[in-house]
């Protein structure tokens, strides 16, 4: 036996009883905090809410002048990458049913409604050369049912579905989008604006462009990763600070709202105690999460250091003549850097974290090894319907103490945290899940002084889940899709929420 294969044995039966040890330390861990609850009540300015997304509850694909997305593309010109080959033409028929919706989320008693425009229901083709006078009254309506029923519209711009006719035209590898983005934005606030005091850009940047333009797991499904997420990346914060300016210079004065950008993010826990699994966490961070905070919250800017040195070193190794990685001019750094009014987080889980101390080169350049790191999940850990979504709430506290040492204490809204089964009515697991991170927020803002405001549960009902369609279940209230009408009925975790949120308390409630 040689050399290197003693190391690796040494190395692999180390690895192993730190694992041990951090699993005995995480059940008694988990068995003292599991079973108490943080008995602090949420500041009486602190605000709950619910969320959604238009293509995954409105429907009315085709209809009242609405334009084609990427994601009617999608599911139409490849069913069968869609469990049970679903689609959202029609959805839960929100577009029909939001009055009934509106009085759904009215005896949940929250204080907000998270939802998204489609882009296409505005602007058909994505250009303002022509605006859809439908759509306008659609979410005019919306708007003024939510407000005369004393809930704050909190609107996102854009979640995911890009005008189907812009996509041709290169989407978020084309540098124009930030042009197209803004003129958007604009029919956007001029419309809206006097009512909408809170608006968020972008939805999830790294599901965008790290598995719709990297990956194929959401449309439009590039599949390009190392070269097309970067790009995406590069001018979807190029667009995005496009719209915060605009906002800022020219509505914000009359309009007096808050603008900001959503990314989500798991917490990556080191595998071992290791100091090369510790880095790899952090970097693993910088390249999941930072490469979109970064540019807008660091007081520097642009990407991470390490992400930028590790794939300028990759890309040379693999032969190319510049870093795969765009890079950001000066003048660029200072415009996105501060484009924000506050940090939407959604979360949902953690990850475990591995260093990868020799990667070959060959094959496809990617993200992943561009990263030098590998994650996997605990096996104690609780699971939920979806695979990639465990029950590990202390993750949520770390994280967004992570947050406020990285970033200062920026405002936190938590604009997604949500858990999902098969769409049981008496989901005892999802009240479970929403105490125990309730918990962990509750210790974030207690222990550890973490600035957050508001809470939004993924998701307000049963929806189209991307992917997965109909067959995993985030809603408060289940959706029945073989129903020609969608019928909704309140699970138990809507009356669980309803009483967390009248109380602004967790411990006690059941």
């Amino acid at each position: 036996m040689g050399h290197t294969s003693i190391h690796y044995l040494f190395f692999n039966k180390i690895t192993s009883m730190v694992q041990f040890c951090k699993l005995v330390i995480f059940i008694s861990s988990a068995l003292s905090s599991y079973g108490r609850l943080n008995p602090n009540k949420f500041p009486d300015d602190f605000l709950f809410g619910i969320a959604s997304a238009s293509y995954q509850i409105e429907g009315a694909w085709n209809l009242s002048g609405k334009g084609e997305n990427i994601w009617d593309r999608y599911t139409h010109t490849h069913p069968e990458l869609i469990l049970n080959r679903t689609n959202g033409d029609i959805a839960c028929n929100s577009y029909h049913r939001y009055e009934e919706d509106v009085a759904l989320i009215k005896k949940l008693g929250v204080q907000f409604y998270r939802f998204s425009l489609s882009w296409t229901r505005i602007l058909p083709i994505g250009f303002s050369s022509k605006i859809n006078p439908d759509g306008i009254r659609y979410y005019n309506n919306l708007i003024n049912l939510l407000m005369k029923n004393d809930i704050i519209p909190i609107i996102t711009i854009f979640h995911w579905d890009t005008p189907q006719h812009l996509e041709e035209l290169g989407g978020f590898t084309n540098a124009l989008m930030a042009n197209w983005f803004e003129d958007y934005a604009r029919v956007v606030f001029e419309n809206f604006g006097d009512r909408v005091k809170v608006w968020i850009t972008f939805n999830e940047p790294k599901e965008i462009c790290l598995k719709g333009y990297g990956g194929d797991e959401k449309a439009p499904g590039y599949n390009l990763s190392g070269t097309a997420d970067y790009i995406c990346a590069h001018n979807l914060m190029k667009a995005h600070a496009r719209a915060y300016h605009l906002y800022d210079k020219q509505f914000r004065s009359k309009q007096n709202g808050q603008i900001s950008i959503v990314m989500d993010t798991f917490w990556m826990e080191p595998a071992t105690n290791l100091t090369w699994d510790k880095k790899a966490a952090e970097r693993r961070l910088a390249f999941i999460f930072g490469w979109y905070a970064h540019p807008v919250y660091s007081s520097n800017g642009d990407y991470p250091d390490v992400m930028k040195k590790y794939v300028a070193r990759r890309s040379k190794r693999e032969g190319f003549k510049r870093s795969r990685l765009p890079n950001f001019t000066k003048e660029e750094v200072n415009y996105i850097k501060g484009t924000y009014d506050f940090l939407g987080l959604n979360h949902y889980s953690t990850v475990l974290t591995k260093n990868v101390l020799f990667e070959p080169i060959f094959g496809k350049p990617s993200v992943e090894k561009d990263s030098m790191t590998v994650t996997e999940y605990d096996p104690s850990w609780p699971n939920s319907k979806a695979s990639w979504l465990k029950v590990v709430p202390w993750g949520f506290t770390k994280l967004l103490v992570w947050l406020k040492n990285a970033y200062g204490n920026v405002p936190i809204y938590i604009t997604e945290n949500g858990f999902a089964d098969d769409g049981e009515i008496d989901d005892k697991d999802r009240i479970n899940y929403h105490k125990l991170y309730l918990s962990a927020l509750l210790d974030a803002m207690h222990k550890y002084k973490v600035n957050v405001k508001a809470y939004t549960i993924w998701s307000f009902m049963d929806d189209f889940e991307w992917r997965d369609g109909y067959m995993t279940r985030f809603g408060l209230y289940h959706v029945d899709f073989n129903d020609p009408g969608r019928n909704r009925t309140p699970k138990a975790s809507a009356e669980y929420y309803r009483k967390v949120i009248a109380a602004r308390k967790i411990d006690g409630i059941d």
